[in-house]
């Protein structure tokens, strides 16, 4: 069969990539184009546009961005109309997958959603398009269940695949001792700095971050760069301060870290299943938070308070992303901080709520048994 597969951001290729294995594994005629990333197309896939390319987030990013981002969903539904496929593979970025699966399914294409929309988070009523244009939507949160059987959608859980993929890096990560020698300054535990894949968010966040070192002088500070962005965007930020940077090795650099700043997002659940005891922190520009605070309905933003339904991590957001606030709650999750051992006991619930290993492998099989058999 034949697949077209849209991921617009980095954790969207990771998955991606998963998947494209475990459908060679379950499909051996399978034919894969993608919207994606390098990991992708070392899986296995023709990649048509890099994300780094279309991804665009935050509310004045897209409006800044629009006019690239209409020629993009034109470009991406004439390839899809070329290649005629099976199915088109939407993973998460709902502002240009949710568009795409409105065309798809007006010109007779199978729509399966890997990877659900944050509908539960902010703009409930877009589950209404979810059930017009989409065949069928594959989950990797429990709780999603219950927020989709709400709205009379049938979904089942088969396991997150973040747990699959971090596992697995753990057996092929260095040494503890040679990640250490990369890092610099190898005598000095590490604090890693995620300040997530995209420009804005890293201009946002990680000055807050590296402003720490000062603080902490018995550490060593380490940014995990992302390799769509630039080394001078991330050298601009840091100056003199002595923080070192990193790109394309966050697994190693929480392998060894004794605690993490992160931007909020899915590295939140990829700190905890390292163990890592994190503080999230998020800051968007005045209009993308204003309009965040009027409209998200959740109480919490990271992942991992949302899986527990409670507050595990300390989210500092907008105004209270500051350097006293910082300070303290790092001094609290690094050891013998009065918070460390109580997160990494609830980590343990976490990994006990996301289930057994081989999720890409389960969701992969799914998918390719509902298109066998026309479900």
């Amino acid at each position: 069969m034949k697949y077209f597969i849209i991921a617009g951001e980095q954790s969207g290729d990771l998955h991606g990539s998963n998947l494209i294995k475990a459908l060679h594994s379950h499909d051996k005629e399978a034919g894969i184009f993608c919207w994606g990333g390098d990991m992708m197309e070392e899986a296995g896939a023709t990649l048509l546009m890099h994300y780094k390319n279309t991804a665009i987030m935050g509310f004045t990013a897209i409006i800044k961005n629009l006019g690239k981002f209409i020629s993009n969903l034109d470009l991406c539904k004439r390839q899809i109309s070329d290649y005629s496929p099976d199915a088109v593979i939407l993973i998460d970025f709902p502002g240009f997958n949710m568009r795409i699966a409105e065309y798809c399914k007006k010109n007779g294409f199978k729509v399966l959603y890997y990877i659900s929309p944050k509908f539960w988070a902010w703009g409930e009523w877009r589950v209404k398009k979810v059930k017009r244009y989409v065949d069928r939507m594959f989950i990797i949160f429990p709780f999603e269940t219950e927020f989709y059987a709400r709205h009379g959608i049938r979904v089942k859980y088969l396991g997150n695949p973040l747990a699959d993929e971090v596992e697995r890096q753990l057996n092929l990560l260095p040494d503890k001792e040679d990640i250490y020698k990369i890092c610099g300054q190898a005598g000095k535990p590490v604090i890693a700095l995620l300040a997530g894949s995209r420009k804005h968010e890293v201009l946002s966040i990680l000055p807050q971050m590296v402003k720490l070192a000062g603080e902490f002088h018995d550490y060593h500070f380490v940014v995990a760069g992302v390799k769509n962005l630039p080394d001078e965007l991330y050298r601009s930020i840091i100056g003199d301060e002595p923080v070192s940077l990193l790109k394309d090795k966050t697994y190693s650099i929480l392998k060894v870290a004794d605690a993490a700043l992160v931007a909020s997002g899915t590295a939140t659940l990829e700190t905890a299943l390292f163990n890592v005891p994190q503080v999230v922190c998020y800051k968007g520009d005045f209009f993308s938070m204003l309009v965040a605070w009027i409209l998200i309905k959740v109480k919490f933003i990271s992942l991992v308070n949302l899986i527990l339904k409670r507050e595990v991590i300390k989210e500092l957001v907008g105004y209270s992303l500051n350097r006293k606030n910082l300070i303290r709650e790092l001094k609290a999750i690094l050891p013998g901080g009065d918070k460390r051992e109580k997160i990494l006991s609830d980590y343990d619930a976490i990994r006990f709520t996301l289930g057994s290993s081989g999720a890409s492998d389960r969701i992969a099989g799914e998918m390719v048994r509902v298109l066998r058999y026309q479900e």
